[in-house]
């Protein structure tokens, strides 16, 4: 039986233990191995884990994941989201519509110094929502407002999905962090526009305007948040300028917002001890996918599957634009029973060399590979607010129990119209996420 078949047969395996909700990470690693097996024999596949895990897990780059996470882990527990909201609802809270657009604000604000989705979403559900219902807001608009807005964790830098990009893509983090901005603040203003639009059509969703705070008020509300805006200000301002490599920006960060928490009280008692542990969690779990990954990734370039497919696609005859929205398709069906982190370490070995054979507006293999991330990261995004998984929407439920899934379900469907424009704009306009890096 040829390389082809054994992956078919293999990736038919891997689809029902899916369905059977194995752990992603462990789906992979049994998937790889017994394909490995069959193609190449067991010694051989003994001298793999002999060495690639090794090589994999010492490679430098990878501290930054845990780093990160340590940060974010120091940032829920410092009270850093209720500040940030406070300051975002003093200046806009009074619009209609403007506490739920505060709540995004906040959200984005939370992932600059986060970098995880399911992080933003819990933190800032749990500050936001309780607001959003005292002033009247409708469960959906204000369920599914913080949904997307958790979304943003992956986008705004920094981001652990980008980093793991990244590295896989043999690109420099800072540049990627450096392409995701523009993308990211065009999210936060198209959600605002989503909400905007909404309770003008349908008042009732949003039937409590608070009272407008002073001046006065809305500045001590900002330099409440000093620590936020010190923090994204020495990490991702550090990455940009050069001053800092990825990991010490991480570093750096995990120092400030530790001192951030421990002088808000956050890290008092057991504080510490579930920072820590949250970050051990987090880290087995990326690693674990990685792991999977890695060995899937070796079967299949034994099964030149890889290589198949490009070949395929170059002799189909479709056109360029055809083959992205094919590529952006798939992603958007992934996302609907996987997270991003699998997705990027599943589909990058497969997807990534047909984009790069392919030519887009001119780019070089470099800019197409930014370029392709951005873009494979924000469908990523919908991916987390969409059924049967969206585990933003799992999240945003446990934190809100009364509010029924589809009502949330139905709250984030007017945000995927925003969506979809800004993946339009990606992809026929690639300066928006080339724009500071070249």
């Amino acid at each position: 039986m040829d390389g082809s078949s054994v992956g078919i047969i293999m990736g038919i395996v891997m689809m029902v233990m899916l369905v059977l909700r194995v752990h992603i990470g462990i789906v992979m690693f049994i998937t790889g191995a017994v394909g490995y097996i069959w193609l190449a024999g067991f010694d051989p596949f003994l001298s793999y884990l002999k060495n690639a895990p090794y090589g994999r897990f010492s490679v430098y780059d990878l501290s930054v994941v845990p780093l990160f996470l340590l940060m974010g882990q120091f940032a829920t527990h410092g009270g850093l989201s209720r500040a940030l909201f406070s300051a975002a609802n003093r200046f806009i809270g009074h619009w209609r519509g403007g506490m739920a657009m505060a709540g995004i604000a906040s959200c984005a604000g939370f992932g600059a110094i986060c970098g995880s989705s399911l992080a933003t979403a819990a933190t800032m559900g749990q500050v936001v929502l309780p607001e959003l219902k005292r002033h009247g807001y409708k469960p959906s608009l204000a369920a599914g407002a913080m949904a997307v807005g958790g979304s943003l964790g992956i986008l705004i830098p920094p981001s652990v999905p980008l980093v793991i990009y990244a590295i896989l893509s043999e690109q420099n983090i800072a540049k990627l962090f450096m392409a995701a901005f523009i993308p990211g603040v065009l999210a936060v203003l198209g959600y605002m526009l989503v909400i905007a639009i909404q309770v003008r059509v349908n008042p009732s969703l949003a039937e409590g305007i608070p009272e407008k705070f002073s001046w006065s008020e809305r500045m001590r509300a900002v330099i409440d948040t000093w620590p936020v805006m010190l923090i994204f200000t020495v990490v991702i301002g550090g990455i940009y300028s050069g001053l800092f490599t990825p990991t010490e920006a991480a570093s750096v960060g995990v120092l400030a917002t530790g001192i951030a928490a421990w002088k808000s009280g956050g890290l008092t008692g057991a504080g510490l001890a579930q920072c820590i542990y949250g970050t051990a969690i987090g880290t087995g779990m990326m690693f674990l996918i990685l792991l999977g990954a890695d060995m899937l990734n070796a079967f299949m370039a034994l099964s030149q599957i890889p290589t198949a497919v490009a070949s395929w696609v170059a002799e189909s005859g479709f056109s360029p634009m055809m083959v992205l929205f094919m590529i952006i398709l798939a992603y958007v069906l992934l996302g609907c029973v996987m997270d991003s982190l699998s997705m990027i370490l599943l589909t990058v070995p497969v997807f990534l060399p047909i984009i790069l054979g392919i030519d887009y507006w001119g780019l070089g293999a470099d800019e197409k590979t930014i370029w392709f991330g951005i873009i494979a990261l924000v469908v990523m995004e919908i991916g987390l607010i969409t059924p049967p998984v969206g585990m933003n929407v799992y999240i945003i439920h446990n934190t809100a129990r009364d509010i029924p899934m589809q009502t949330i379900f139905k709250g984030v469907i007017p945000f995927l119209m925003s969506d979809i424009v800004r993946i339009a704009l990606l992809v026929f306009i690639p300066s928006i996420s080339l724009f500071i890096v070249t």
